[in-house]
């Protein structure tokens, strides 16, 4: 037990040096500032009863969580006639159900990015959802104008896992690694920034990514602001 302990104490002190010391943040969405996964699920599984549903059987949304729409349906082995079919009416599906209203933030997601603001950090958002998602997720979210900048799928020839997503952010918006601290929650995010050499941390994981820091909840984080802030004054 004193073991554990002692792991946890310096996890702790690391993230809480990490989020004083690192000016600038760049976030996932899904999954880490939004609670979409279920409805990304439901879509896809509609999506595939509709056009392939031979391929219901094998999918589990769980096995591609942070990867993009056009990433899971190639892993799917869905046949070429079908694969643009399977991506048009998922993201058709995804997107009624935000004006719906069934993506919502998650808990500590928008006290997390107004300190993070008012404290005079520069966030970005990294995200492999598409453009027209995204633009309708932040919409919905009241989270317009929190980023300084948006990358997306549609911007970029590969996806996470693959390093070279966050390493284009990085180039990108000229940003200096030693500066930038990631915010994900995905087994998929977390190898993207990581391969790309970015110190990250992992939200809302039962089970941590090797090489991420973990945090159990973005009020942790929240705070961890909140008690800069309190002994700054």
């Amino acid at each position: 037990m004193s073991v554990v302990r002692v792991r946890t104490d310096v996890l702790s002190t690391d993230v809480a040096r990490l989020v004083s010391t690192r000016r600038v943040w760049l976030c996932d969405l899904d999954g880490t500032l939004v609670d979409s996964s279920p409805v990304h699920e439901a879509a896809f599984r509609e999506a595939l009863a509709e056009i392939a549903p031979e391929l219901l059987t094998s999918f589990s949304y769980g096995d591609h969580a942070g990867a993009g729409t056009r990433e899971v349906v190639t892993t799917l082995g869905a046949a070429p006639a079908d694969a643009e079919r399977l991506i048009r009416r998922k993201q058709e599906l995804y997107r009624e159900r935000v004006e719906a209203g069934m993506v919502t933030l998650l808990p500590g997601a928008r006290q997390l990015l107004e300190r993070l603001t008012r404290t005079g950090r520069t966030l970005y958002l990294v995200t492999s959802g598409s453009r027209e998602s995204v633009r309708r997720v932040l919409s919905a979210g009241a989270l317009t104008g929190c980023f300084r900048a948006v990358l997306t799928s549609d911007e970029v020839a590969c996806a996470k896992p693959d390093p070279r997503f966050y390493l284009h952010a990085c180039r990108l918006w000229s940003l200096d690694p030693a500066d930038c601290l990631v915010l994900e929650d995905s087994a998929h995010g977390v190898a993207s920034a990581l391969g790309a050499g970015l110190v990250t941390l992992q939200v809302h994981a039962a089970l941590p990514a090797q090489g991420a820091l973990p945090v159990r909840h973005l009020d942790q984080l929240a705070h961890l602001i909140d008690v800069e802030t309190d002994d700054s004054e």
